[in-house]
């Protein structure tokens, strides 16, 4: 990961100096031995979690998500992972879930982040071990496309429970969409919308096809270098719909930190496994940042909104800034 490669002015990307890496380094911790839940609670573990699993402690945690490397060649940074077949990426898979259900609470839920070739061995390995309630599918609209076959534009994420018992807040992850052909009854009042001076919206309950994420891109502050960064309006709705306030979220393949810096914007517990020393500083550094800013591009009063229809995401002027750095107006 080139740190302090030239970038264009308007440029907002996220990177490290050379003289923050020693700073942000100092902030990782790493499992030698046992620790208890406090002990890692909003901490960056810079370690393999092959190596680092053991020594976890048990029944912390309430939010699990996980976004593991696809069954493709793919470099991340220093690390690579080499596709395998079907099923050696499935007994991978079960390498490293069944190892980390220990540290889950009864009432715990947990998502699994994969493509369509991962689809079949992500779904078999869950169900050995959880209740799988659904499978969300969202656009990911990048790239100029393919010559021989089809652009692939979607990912999905599995859904899943240890129990019966579990938390899922669907009021707290509406959608704000606008209404283009508005009802309105007898007496000439919009029914089931809100007319406002902006335009006409309708609050909608979640689905499990998003086409509202924006994919982090140069000009949006919450951009890395991350070749599989995920988006932190995506993080936004998996956090606010199986967490409450203070509740523990954890990830083993942190990468950037998206899960943990959300997690830290909306007031919950987090901790994030990363085995690239360089992505999880990046993690630390992006951890800092939302210490003076906290907002969450796309969600705004409660609500999400559609992409590119946040009124101030898309007239609202370029805030006055002196480096790469500053992360204060988020435009879709």
């Amino acid at each position: 990961m080139n740190t302090e490669k030239d970038r264009a002015f308007r440029n907002r990307t996220i990177f490290l100096k050379k003289d923050e890496i020693p700073l942000f380094k100092g902030r990782l911790i790493s499992l030698t031995k046992k620790v208890s839940a406090l002990e890692i609670e909003n901490q960056t573990v810079l370690q393999d979690i092959f190596k680092g699993y053991q020594f976890l402690p048990e029944g912390f945690v309430d939010l699990l998500f996980i976004d593991p490397p696809y069954n493709q060649n793919k470099d991340f940074n220093s690390n690579r992972f080499r596709e395998m077949k079907d099923a050696d990426y499935e007994v991978w898979i079960d390498s490293w879930l069944s190892k980390l259900i220990k540290i889950l609470k009864p009432t715990a839920s947990v998502y699994i982040c994969g493509d369509w070739k991962s689809a079949g061995a992500i779904s078999r390995v869950m169900s050995k071990y959880f209740i799988v309630r659904n499978r969300i599918t969202w656009e990911r609209e990048k790239g100029r496309g393919a010559k021989s076959n089809w652009k692939n534009c979607s990912e999905d994420i599995w859904f899943g429970t240890v129990s019966e018992n579990y938390h899922f807040n669907p009021e707290a992850v509406k959608l704000k969409r606008k209404v283009l052909a508005p009802y309105r009854d007898e007496n000439r009042r919009p029914k089931d919308w809100l007319e406002e001076s902006q335009g006409n919206y309708r609050l909608t309950y979640p689905s499990n096809l998003w086409t509202d994420i924006t994919i982090p891109f140069w000009s949006m502050p919450e951009n890395t270098d991350h070749p599989t960064q995920k988006p932190e309006k995506l993080m936004a709705k998996i956090i606010l719909a199986s967490s409450r306030e203070s509740d523990f979220v954890f990830d083993p393949f942190l990468g950037s930190g998206s899960t943990s810096v959300v997690a830290k914007k909306l007031n919950r517990k987090y901790c994030g496994v990363e085995i690239d020393e360089k992505f999880a500083c990046l993690s630390e550094k992006r951890l800092e940042l939302a210490n003076r800013d906290k907002t969450i591009q796309g969600y705004n009063s409660g609500v999400f909104w559609e992409r590119n229809s946040l009124n101030e995401q898309k007239n609202g002027e370029s805030p006055e800034y002196t480096d790469n750095q500053t992360t204060l107006v988020f435009k879709e």
